[in-house]
């Protein structure tokens, strides 16, 4: 009948010496309690002599390498042994001076020496205990009845103390070595905008950022105290106390990268918070969990990854585990006030943000994904953070494709003033040029989105997409790609809806190039809207402007040049003096009409304005030059020659500069 396994407890307790320790770690599994050893006597050296042990002899006291020699000679012997049925040989004086030599070193740990002041007294004790622990599990093979019972219980018990010891060593270590671990954050710098304010020019927001790895060092163990700490956990878990040693690893790195996500000032919000909280607020936590989970992959995750690899270096499948599961509670936290997020109300000013957040999830994601990070934590692990940043992504898709709604629900039949640039135009523009600093997140997010539900167009239309550039050089078909062309679409339609609302044909033009140039410019003044739209659609684009240009000469200055036709002058061969005063009057007229209506007209982009003017002038100011030269001195000749002739070549042209300026000039200017 073979001995049962030593049976195990919820901790360490001291028997040996009358101290008492216990470090209730905490709750913990099956794998994670301490060894509690069955005992025969009431002290461990009151146990009663083995009937086959040798008398003590009168040697003189053999040093602790004599001692851990003559044991190793003893365990070679009982493992040489093919039958463990039969009683082993006779356990040498060696061994009980072995196990009074390791009491005597628990005892000075425990009264004035510490553990690591002394690194050859440690490894001996290290040696000691390793050789006990070998002791433990040779005669554990034998029969409980056996003249070795005795020595076992002694041997097993003095482990049990020592463990306690090096558990309670451990922990001091882990928990006094991490103070000062302040991660401090660099001055904030210009990011990505975090808001899209409600159809306004959207304002740049900072948030801070945190210092490289080489800046903040984390954890801040020294290089002896992670020594002590390898050495330690070595002995432990080769000396069966594996799950022990893991249990205080595990607990107390926790409670430290814990505390440190509160010094960053990342706080556990509920669900129910985050539904109560104004979106204003709200910006501003993202922006410190984005910061969160920049400093932990780039600082806080790689060198608890370090001190696991360092502390355990001979086990590296239980520091992998270790950090694995350390990493999935953080990331557990990180994952919540995503999730939390995604189900706040959609709205469009939401997406950045929302953008921001799926970033950095995904940039988190390599940094388990490499081959050291294999095993099934591991993998639950991105499991938890690829589902977070897929309902992330799902989120970001709604709110983009929402614009679409956003347009066609804009139907108002009040045209804007002047023919200026709708907010709509300015809103939508705005959006799609921030929107599009995204471009490469955005085209992650809609292609996968694309594979889960199918990507159609407005129309319901089944798309082709293609990767790569076409033949011709227009961009290529992508999800993200077909809903930015379905949104120009359907602004354009909307804005020759809203043309038509203008009486005036002229205003109308003017209208239709003041969105269309303001939208081209927004395009040409973004690289990454400019490639997703492409060089074929901003000539369309030019070319549909040139023709509401020449529209608008035709519809105000074509009647006025009427004016200025020498046809019908001659009456009988001989120049009319009447028709030609009424020509002269009738043009100033007429384009005393068009300053007072067209300078309150607004034209906001100054290359537009400028191009305007010198077209109309180009074209208004030689026929006027050249009527006035040959046919004024017609007129000079009569009474008040300026009742006709109101204005001359140059004051025609200083009042076309006045023109689109959005204010009105007085009518009555004169020639002075």
């Amino acid at each position: 009948m073979e001995k049962p396994p030593p049976e195990k407890s919820g901790s360490f307790s001291r028997n040996g010496n009358g101290n008492q320790m216990d470090d209730n770690p905490g709750p913990a599994g099956p794998e994670s309690e301490a060894v509690h050893v069955r005992l025969d006597c009431q002290q461990p050296g009151e146990c009663e002599p083995n009937s086959n042990l040798e008398e003590p002899s009168s040697d003189p006291e053999l040093s602790l390498p004599q001692v851990l020699k003559d044991v190793d000679r003893f365990l070679e012997s009982l493992s040489t042994r093919n039958d463990a049925s039969n009683n082993p040989l006779d356990v040498p004086n060696s061994v009980e001076s072995l196990l009074e030599m390791i009491q005597k070193m628990i005892t000075k740990y425990d009264s004035s020496a510490k553990f690591g002041q002394k690194q050859e007294e440690d490894s001996s004790f290290i040696e000691s205990l390793n050789c006990i622990s070998k002791l433990i599990n040779v005669l554990g093979e034998f029969p409980s009845n056996s003249t070795t019972a005795s020595c076992f219980n002694r041997a097993s018990t003095i482990l049990h103390l020592a463990m306690s010891l090096l558990d309670s060593e451990f922990r001091l270590i882990l928990e006094t070595c991490s103070q000062g671990n302040n991660a401090d954050l660099k001055s904030p710098k210009p990011l990505k905008q975090s808001s899209f304010s409600s159809r306004q020019e959207s304002t740049y927001c900072v948030i801070p950022e945190s210092k490289s790895s080489e800046d903040v060092e984390f954890p801040a163990y020294t290089s002896e105290a992670i020594s002590k700490m390898n050495r330690i956990a070595t002995a432990m878990i080769s000396s069966g106390y594996e799950s022990e040693c893991c249990m205080v690893y595990n607990m107390v790195r926790r409670n430290a990268f814990s505390s440190e996500l509160d010094k960053l000032g990342f706080e556990n919000i509920s669900i129910d918070d985050v539904q109560r909280m104004q979106w204003q607020s709200l910006e501003g936590v993202i922006a410190m969990w984005i910061t969160v989970i920049k400093h932990s992959s780039s600082v806080l995750f790689s060198g608890e990854r370090k001190l696991c690899s360092s502390i355990f270096s001979e086990h590296p499948s239980i520091s992998q585990r270790l950090f694995c599961h350390i990493a999935l509670a953080v990331a557990v936290r990180f994952v919540n006030f995503s999730d939390a997020i995604a189900l706040t109300k959609r709205s469009a000013e939401k997406l950045f943000k929302i953008l921001d957040m799926y970033e950095a999830l995904r940039d988190l994601i390599p940094f388990f994904d490499d081959d050291t990070c294999s095993s099934e934590c591991y993998e639950e692990l991105k499991s938890e953070i690829w589902a977070a940043k897929g309902r992330l992504g799902e989120v970001a898709v709604s709110i983009f494709c929402d614009l679409e709604n956003s347009i066609r629900r804009d139907n108002g039949r009040t045209p804007v003033p002047s023919g200026a640039v709708h907010p709509l135009t300015r809103y939508t523009m705005n959006y799609l040029k921030y929107a599009c600093e995204y471009k490469d997140t955005l085209e992650q997010v809609f292609q996968k989105h694309q594979k889960m539900e199918g990507f159609a167009n407005s129309n319901g239309t089944v798309l082709d997409i293609k990767n790569g550039a076409n033949d011709d050089g227009t961009p290529k078909t992508s999800p993200f790609s077909v809903q930015l062309n379905s949104i120009m679409d359907l602004l354009d339609e909307n804005l020759d809806m809203k043309s038509k609302l203008y009486r005036d044909p002229a205003l109308r033009c003017i209208f239709l190039m003041n969105n269309g140039r303001y939208i081209l410019q927004k395009i040409k003044g973004s690289d990454e809207i400019h490639d997703m739209m492409g060089d074929t659609w901003c000539r369309k684009r030019s070319s549909d402007l040139r023709q509401y240009h020449k529209a608008y000469t035709r519809e105000t200055w074509t009647r006025l040049l009427q004016c200025l036709n020498h046809d019908g002058l001659m009456v009988n061969g001989k120049l009319s003096k009447t028709i030609l005063k009424e020509r002269f009057k009738m043009f100033s007229t007429m384009f005393d009409e068009i300053h007072r209506t067209q300078s309150t007209w607004v034209v906001s982009d100054d290359q537009l304005q400028s191009e305007l003017r010198i077209s109309v002038s180009a074209v208004v100011t030689p026929a006027y030059r050249s009527f006035v030269g040959r046919f004024q001195q017609y007129l000079a000749s009569g009474r008040q020659p300026d009742k006709y002739i109101k204005y001359q070549p140059e004051d025609i042209e200083n009042l076309i500069d006045e023109l689109f300026d959005g204010n009105p000039t007085s009518m009555a200017r004169r020639r002075t």
